[in-house]
């Protein structure tokens, strides 16, 4: 319980109400009084609580009974062990090689580059709606071994995540929470209708989550956190 306290502590910052009542002074004073009888009920009262006062924009949603965590249009589910995807890794829907300049008039948001890493080897632009704008762009570099996602993070589930534990941990970038999965994982696609695509499902490298500005990141294949972070820190 520990890291669990000390993670909701964190995230009692970020506890905003747009209407009264304000609830944010009782919430931060019951999370930092000590532990008594409440603590084995802790983890389900306090992620109820959390899951109604974080704004949208900003959800990070725990549900600590059944392991599935959502924040920044991505789910992780807790899995007791490692699963091989049944089905054949295929592309997102859509998708297709485009310059820098043609993918950012293909998206809706801002496309930054890593300046750590430089200018991406290639970009691939994927899910295009009806009128031709794209869900997500990806940068690649290293071959493909280290990719840089980005989508709308103010639209539904784009990505679905499983992991073993200990599964996913809380971390910051740039002063905001962000979420590294530690190890290879199952990662499926989620599509506009959100159905999850399991059966083209592919085993992902380590990945750092995060969102800046409505906007989603996914950093896969970084060698280290502490490296991922640093990439991440660098978008420009």
């Amino acid at each position: 319980m520990g890291d669990l306290e000390r993670e909701l502590r964190d995230l009692s910052t970020w506890l905003e109400t747009p209407e009264p009542p304000d609830v944010r002074a009782q919430v931060r004073e019951r999370l930092h009084r000590p532990a008594r009888r409440w603590r084995p009920l802790a983890a389900a009262a306090l992620a109820a609580v959390l899951v109604a006062v974080l704004p949208p924009t900003r959800a990070a949603v725990a549900d600590v009974v059944s392991g599935l965590l959502r924040f920044a249009g991505v789910s992780i589910a807790v899995s007791p062990e490692q699963t091989t995807p049944s089905g054949v890794a295929s592309p997102l829907p859509g998708q297709r090689v485009a310059g820098l300049d043609e993918a950012q008039r293909a998206v809706r948001f801002p496309i930054r580059l890593p300046a750590k890493l430089g200018p991406p080897e290639r970009v691939l632009v994927a899910d295009p709606d009806p009128t031709g704008a794209c869900r997500v762009a990806t940068l690649l570099y290293d071959g493909g071994a280290l990719r840089v996602d980005a989508f709308d993070g103010r639209l539904n589930l784009s990505f679905h995540k499983e992991v073993i534990p200990p599964g996913a941990e809380w971390v910051e970038v740039n002063g905001d929470f962000a979420v590294w999965v530690d190890g290879p994982h199952v990662l499926s696609y989620v599509d506009r209708a959100g159905t999850v695509h399991k059966e083209s499902a592919r085993l992902a490298a380590s990945t750092l989550i995060w969102q800046d500005a409505d906007v989603s990141y996914r950093l896969e294949g970084a060698r280290t956190q502490a490296e991922a972070i640093e990439i991440a820190r660098s978008l420009r």
